[in-house]
């Protein structure tokens, strides 16, 4: 994993260590990243304009939600029907997966991983992390399609 600034890794270890969540490194997301590390991504960049800005959003709770936003756990593109319409459908099973393995979501939480979609998704997130995440997993998105392929 990149190194990043200290604070980050202390603010979201527990995350970045949990089990289930490093399983989303076997998951390919955006053609050219997996899951894990574009999470990671999209998560580091609010961070750093949360930062930069000095905004008045929980960090915490931005974060965690930035972090489990694709916490989707399947393989894109699979013959399996649930999988279908994956850019609709990801935000509800992330939301289900975080349930299942960090218990103790926010209501700001939810939101962000609920509605991270938007516009795909029509419903747009109801809070101001909600819409700095989405923004951020648009501008990880450009990178991850434009950036070169690992290993």
């Amino acid at each position: 994993m990149k190194k990043f600034d200290k604070d980050f890794y202390m603010l979201t270890k527990d995350v970045l260590k949990n089990e289930h969540f490093r399983k989303s490194k076997k998951y390919r997301h955006h053609i050219k990243s997996n899951a894990y590390d574009h999470s990671v991504k999209v998560a580091y960049l609010c961070y750093l304009h949360h930062k930069r800005f000095k905004l008045r959003i929980n960090l915490n709770e931005l974060l965690r939600g930035a972090l489990l936003h694709d916490f989707y756990l399947y393989e894109r593109g699979s013959k399996n029907k649930e999988h279908r319409m994956h850019g609709v459908k990801h935000p509800r099973v992330a939301l289900e997966n975080a349930n299942l393995h960090f218990s103790d979501l926010t209501k700001v939480e939810a939101d962000i991983i609920k509605h991270h979609m938007f516009p795909l998704t029509l419903v747009p997130p109801r809070t101001r992390a909600g819409w700095l995440v989405c923004f951020y997993d648009k501008v990880a998105t450009i990178s991850d399609l434009f950036s070169k392929r690992k290993g």
